[in-house]
């Protein structure tokens, strides 16, 4: 079922605002709306879906995944080239999910006055800190130095994610970054009407590629958002790319992910011969995907040195009323938090 928030969160907030109201309590009524949220599932369901999967996991011959691998980048711009238009559905649950997107007037320690709150001793020498590494990136100069409250969406895609924040939030001090690994979804995102390079910078990057740089320093961005992008990555390459945005929040700074969990119904409708090692597919357009559990997630964060906010599974039950057909749909979704006093062990 549904995981539980870490009750000692030191937001307080521990009820997560919920992210739909339609629950079934009577399976006769299943066909009465499209989409049930937070169903439970039986022993039976859980079970059909393991076997389903093992029966799909004869591994492609290494060669093969090895194309996939070297090929990831004309098979993504492939996909943006076609899909260019077909913006995906707006997010309506990205404010209600991820508050730390919207404007942070009243949560935001940047808004207090100066001299008020506790941990002000703690942010002075972070930011001589961060003076220091900013030198790096000339001078302190970089896309949005001047900015107080920093969001970079990794994957951003043609925009879903960052086009909502920035219509969204109005706080003057923010800054948004986005990038993604296809050079076609970031030419979408800067050709977009709604792209203000004076609230927000867009460019390439390959999240696996953990020698290349990003165009802020370490220690200086509030919030990272990976929605339905970690799940592109080769799995050996998940680890190192985490450990790397890691060093890019602030003390205090929280990184978001929402991504398929396993056994969602995109994984149990993989074909036999699209599997490419245990739980990692390839799709009909070269596109590659991950499916995770809570525990793989939660490795990989705490790994990285980060502490766990919020780790729970969304399950959504999607009916086709035409077909009489039900389809499960499994999502995770994190927060973990870079803590505000760090470990001596990792201070440079």
């Amino acid at each position: 079922g549904l995981s539980k928030d870490n009750p000692d969160s030191s937001t307080g907030d521990v009820k997560r605002p919920q992210f739909g109201t339609r629950f079934l309590t009577d399976p006769r009524q299943v066909f009465q709306h499209n989409a049930w949220d937070n169903v439970e599932w039986t022993e039976d369901q859980e079970a059909a879906a393991k076997k389903k999967v093992s029966e799909n996991s004869q591994p492609l011959p290494p060669e093969k995944q090895e194309e996939y691998d070297s090929r990831a980048n004309e098979y993504w711009n492939g996909f943006y080239t076609i899909h260019e238009n077909r913006f995906f559905k707006d997010r309506h649950w990205l404010f209600t999910e991820f508050p730390e997107l919207a404007p942070q007037c009243s949560l935001n320690h940047e808004s207090r006055p100066e001299g008020s709150g506790t941990d002000d001793g703690q942010q002075d020498s972070q930011v001589s800190l961060d003076q220091e590494q900013s030198r790096e990136v000339a001078d302190g100069d970089f896309p949005g130095s001047s900015a107080t409250y920093r969001i970079l969406e990794v994957g951003c895609g043609v925009g879903n994610t960052v086009f909502p924040i920035l219509k969204t939030n109005n706080d003057p001090g923010l800054f948004v970054y986005c990038c993604d690994f296809s050079g076609t979804a970031v030419e979408l995102v800067k050709i977009n009407p709604e792209y203000d390079p004076g609230r927000c910078f867009a460019f390439v990057h390959d999240l696996s590629d953990v020698e290349a740089n990003y165009p802020v320093p370490d220690g200086t961005l509030d919030v990272i958002v990976l929605i339905f992008v970690l799940s592109a990555l080769h799995p050996n390459k998940m680890q190192a790319s985490i450990s790397r945005l890691a060093r890019l929040l602030k003390p205090g700074g929280v990184m978001l992910l929402r991504d398929y969990g396993r056994y969602d119904m995109a994984q149990l409708r993989f074909k036999k011969g699209r599997c490419l090692s245990e739980n990692f597919y390839v799709r009909g357009d070269g596109t590659r995907v991950y499916f995770f559990t809570q525990d793989e997630l939660h490795e990989l964060f705490t790994e990285a040195g980060l502490e766990k906010v919020q780790n729970l599974v969304d399950r959504r039950l999607q009916v086709n009323r035409g077909k009489q057909l039900t389809m499960y749909r499994v999502w995770i979704q994190c927060k973990y938090r870079k803590a505000l006093v760090q470990p001596p062990e990792t201070q440079d």
